[in-house]
């Protein structure tokens, strides 16, 4: 994209996003002096050498004295580079033009104030009742009415603080605003508003107020740990129906989402299967909260942004040729291949054992790729959005009877409905795990319990198997109760254990699908991708006994799945 082309980029708030998390709020010992409060120590007790300042705005201008060569150790030293300083303080604060004296000191004479955005300024609230803030809440482990919230509601304010306070390698801020326009979604946010919300008060572009908001249905958080809540099957559908509306409109040049580390990966392989769009999608997370020592999040954002900008995801027809990506510590890993391995910057690897790493960004040298993944993706998905028909069969026992079912899968206007997510179970092999020297299928109970639920509650659903490495199998048991679930129309995929670099394979005649290079979570959610366009496996009218045919009928289906996996 020419240099002189702003992007438009829309930016999605997902769940429980460290890297739109902040440390708690604590009362700055200026506060507590003002106010004749204990002073905060350090745990030995020993007094603090610099007091807490956080990023907060002047309510009105105001004239400072900034004391000359203080923004560097080495700045004296070239003096003789510098113009004269604007005039002295005298020992009795005094503003003169010329020194007077060996004590006065040379300033720097400047007035800010709202229109200059953030400063870092002392934390002057204090709790209800007058005391000092020492963490998010009123009292440790209080409940919910009792505690402030760390994450925030979406991501305009960290874009505002990142613009604001992050350098380049020139030392110039402006990071953000100098390369693009930002809109802010709030798609499955982090934080939300308990007390709601006025359309005057809003940062973001959508329309109308916002009612007061339900932790766990309307934000998902991780902290504190005792309050987390975490999301559902329907945030699924509400986030995809968002993100889809949002990049379908022709709007934006590329998209960034923002999400916890642990479950990022899962978002991104998500986005890339079902969301029909040629722009990029760049996914960020980050280990350590916005505004922690060593915070990785904001460098992430701002290389997303170049990501986008620099156009090396375009096909030679200017549409994304490489699918959402998860862009982290300046290596580019496709969404289908990345996982995190470890909680520490870095800590994402490569899963499969042939490639996913595919191009690198950051100083030094410009955005790069390496390679082109093969996959298909967004909007060249089999599965995207666009392709996913309005209904589909699914499976329900009805007076005991295992018959297929039209399951609604869009409303009236195309989007996704929250209760047909599929519910999509992982079943892990261990050795040593067969209750005795029987393959009874029945002996799995908790596969046979399952199955029982499914077809009680959700006519759209499978199951994947993480089986041993790299074949993909389970015991006699586990691989009979499967066997089963597919004979009562649910689709069962084979993976490897960990992050296998084998090629889980499908066997001719085999009425498992097999999961290839995947991880067990990617297949996850590449069988809920195949249910909702697909519909479930034919099942057999006595699904403890099939007969040939009908075995012959769930291969023919479990053949469309497989064309998936083996391109996806």
């Amino acid at each position: 994209m020419p240099a002189a082309e702003r992007p438009r980029i829309a930016v999605f708030s997902g769940p429980t996003a460290t890297v739109q998390n902040s440390e708690p709020l604590v009362t700055s010992n200026n506060a507590r002096r003002k106010y004749g409060l204990p002073l905060r120590t350090n745990p030995d007790g020993t007094a603090l050498v610099q007091d807490i300042v956080r990023a907060q705005r002047l309510a009105a201008p105001v004239t400072v004295y900034i004391e000359a060569f203080s923004a560097h150790p080495l700045e004296e030293d070239a003096a003789e580079l510098y113009a004269a300083p604007d005039g002295y303080l005298t020992a009795a604060g005094a503003f003169i033009s010329e020194r007077a004296s060996d004590s006065d000191v040379a300033v720097y004479e400047a007035t800010i104030g709202p229109d200059d955005g953030l400063f870092t300024l002392p934390y002057m609230a204090r709790t209800r009742d007058g005391s000092p803030w020492e963490s998010e809440g009123l009292v440790p482990f209080g409940p919910g009415d009792e505690t402030r919230q760390t994450f925030y509601p979406d991501a305009s304010r960290l874009f505002e603080e990142i613009n604001r306070f992050g350098l380049d390698v020139h030392g110039v801020n402006n990071i953000l605003s100098s390369k693009g326009d930002y809109d802010f979604f709030r798609a499955a946010p982090s934080g939300g508003y308990l007390n709601g919300l006025s359309e005057a008060q809003r940062t973001d572009v959508g329309e109308g107020d916002i009612p007061p908001e339900i932790r766990g249905e309307d934000f998902y958080f991780y902290g504190p740990p005792h309050l987390a809540q975490g999301t559902a099957m329907p945030t699924l559908a509400r986030l995809t129906n968002l993100v889809q509306s949002v990049l379908g409109s022709g709007t934006y040049d590329g998209a960034i989402w923002l999400e916890g580390s642990p479950a990022v990966e899962e978002t991104a392989y998500w986005l890339n299967l079902l969301i029909d769009t040629t722009v990029p999608i760049s996914c960020n997370a980050s280990q350590r909260p916005h505004g922690a020592l060593g915070n990785d999040g904001d460098r992430n954002i701002v290389d997303s942004v170049d990501y986008i900008r620099s156009r090396i995801w375009a096909g030679s027809d200017g549409a994304d040729a490489v699918g959402s990506v998860l862009l982290q510590e300046e290596q580019i890993f496709t969404s289908r291949d990345a996982q995190k391995a470890d909680a520490r910057p870095g800590g994402y690897v490569a899963t499969g054992g042939h490639g996913g790493i595919i191009g690198t960004i950051g100083a030094p040298g410009d955005p790069m790729l390496t390679f082109w993944p093969a996959k298909a993706h967004t909007h060249r998905s089999a599965v995207n959005f666009t392709r996913i028909p309005s209904s589909n069969p699914g499976v329900r026992r009805v007076n005991g009877v295992v018959s297929s079912v039209d399951v609604p899968i869009k409303d009236a206007d195309g989007a996704l409905l929250a209760d047909a997510i599929p519910k999509v179970t992982i079943v892990k092999y261990a050795r040593y795990g067969m209750d005795d020297y029987s393959d009874d299928p029945m002996l799995q109970v908790e596969i046979r319990a399952r199955i029982d639920s499914n077809l009680a509650k959700a006519s759209l659903a499978g199951f994947v198997l993480e089986g041993n490495a790299p074949f993909g199998r389970g015991d006699e048991s586990e691989m009979a109760a499967l066997r089963r679930a597919v004979a009562h129309g649910m689709p069962v995929v084979r993976t490897a254990r960990g992050n296998a670099e084998g090629m889980v394979a499908h066997a001719p005649g085999e009425v498992f699908i097999a999961g290839n290079t995947l991880t067990s979570t990617k297949a996850r959610l590449l069988l809920m991708a195949c249910l909702l366009r697909f519909g479930s496996l034919p099942p057999a009218a006595d699904p403890e006994n099939p007969t040939s045919e009908e075995w012959d009928a769930i291969r023919a289906k479990v053949a469309e799945y497989q064309g998936v996996f083996d391109t996806h």
